[in-house]
């Protein structure tokens, strides 16, 4: 039972035994445990080393014992002293290894350059957008979501596209198709052709994005709020992938100015324009209008337009209807 606190069960049989029979000698004990004096003598070394038994001084050559409350009390106090040893041992160990770590990553940082930085806030991201596209030498590819762009974007990127496209840099920029019901948007990727970049139209893009010389890539923090930041990303891997996902894209897009005529074609047998099919996607997974409008650049108004002609043509009373026509015409991948 003291086997926990150090107390060997021969110990601890002898201990009992003196505690009731505090003169017994060594050959008595022996006789009385059947056991040899030399195990006996064993366990009243144990007894000795753990203070349980002193030397006696009425019997020349026997063992006393100890008051258990003052013998297994001291016992007990000296190994919460070793616990309280190795307790502070293990939190100077915890504390060695913690800066052991931090000198190890201090190090790695040092040596090793981080693959994603953060912009915080829209003029941090200008400031990046402006301070990368002067080192650019080769290539630039730009995704610009949400139909529609602001005054203030149209006239900082003016200034940068023009330097890119003076040192014979490649220029491609992918819109949505909406821009065409805005002047300023449309003017400007007029404009932009003109000056010898490339523009293409989708009906929907994933995010905004920017990557320069297939190198450097930045991506917005929340595609949803791009006053949070960006990161700017130099990892190989991950720019490839950007990469791929921006040549699928522009390999589906169409040469700005474009649209229209395509869109008759697709009309005239009634399938549904590029617009409209997107619409369609879009229903299928479940998003409101809300959600979709903000996809294609258009309004709130302007998508449920779309969707409402959409169940004319083909006779639809419900959204689910339409879907189901639509994917029995073929309109629609399910």
């Amino acid at each position: 039972m003291l086997k926990e606190i150090g107390l060997g069960q021969d110990a601890e049989y002898a201990y009992r035994t003196l505690l009731k029979e505090p003169t017994a000698e060594v050959q008595v004990l022996a006789e009385q445990f059947g056991w040899s004096v030399d195990r006996v003598s064993t366990a009243l070394a144990e007894l000795s080393e753990l203070s349980l038994v002193r030397p006696s001084w009425e019997n020349r050559g026997s063992s006393r014992p100890v008051d258990p409350e003052l013998g297994l009390k001291m016992l007990i106090q000296s190994q919460e002293m070793e616990l309280l040893k190795l307790q502070q041992t293990l939190s100077e160990s915890k504390l060695a290894v913690a800066r052991l770590i931090a000198d190890y990553r201090d190090e790695e940082d040092r040596f090793a350059p981080s693959t994603v930085k953060l912009a915080s806030g829209p003029d941090a991201v200008q400031a990046c957008i402006e301070r990368i596209s002067h080192e650019c030498h080769d290539e630039v590819e730009v995704f610009l979501p949400g139909g529609a762009q602001p005054a203030v974007s149209l006239q900082e990127s003016r200034p940068l596209d023009l330097m890119l496209l003076e040192r014979s840099v490649r220029v491609r920029c992918v819109y949505l198709d909406s821009i065409r019901n805005d002047r300023p948007t449309s003017e400007y990727a007029q404009w932009l052709g003109e000056q010898g970049g490339q523009v293409r139209t989708v009906p929907q893009l994933p995010l905004r994005m920017i990557i320069w010389d297939r190198r450097v890539a930045l991506v917005p923090v929340d595609p949803l709020d791009q006053d949070r930041g960006a990161f700017l990303l130099s990892s190989p891997g991950p720019v490839a992938a950007l990469q791929a996902l921006f040549e699928q894209v522009w390999q589906m897009g169409s040469r700005f100015g474009e649209e229209r005529e395509r869109d008759r074609c697709r009309n005239s047998d009634g399938a549904p324009a590029d617009q409209e099919a997107a619409v369609l996607g879009l229903l299928a997974a479940g998003l409101t209008d809300e959600v979709i409008a903000r996809k294609l650049g258009v309004s709130v108004r302007t998508s449920r337009r779309i969707t409402a002609e959409l169940m004319s043509r083909l006779g639809a009373r419900s959204r689910f209807q339409l879907g189901a026509l639509a994917a029995q015409r073929g309109w629609l991948t399910v």
